[in-house]
């Protein structure tokens, strides 16, 4: 797995402790899977933007609606 995948996970894992990251499918709409809120979607992205140095606008929210698409946006970001 993509190490920014890990982080995610781990960053999921920190802000609800209640979610299983070895239950997450990355492929698949978090939302679908997780009682995620519009609050903890903005914790989980300062978090991603603190660890990664990489923010994601808010207009940017529908892109990144799995972990694996978040890990690619950072990851393409950090490259660029």
């Amino acid at each position: 797995m993509n190490p920014t995948c890990d982080l995610i996970l781990r960053l999921l894992a920190d802000l609800a402790p209640e979610i299983d990251p070895a239950a997450v499918d990355v492929e698949l709409p978090l939302r679908d899977q997780v009682d995620l809120d519009s609050m903890d979607t903005l914790t989980l992205m300062e978090a991603v933007a603190e660890h990664t140095g990489v923010e994601v606008p808010e207009r940017d929210y529908p892109l990144v609606g799995s972990v694996a698409a978040l890990a690619r946006y950072t990851d393409a970001r950090r490259a660029g």
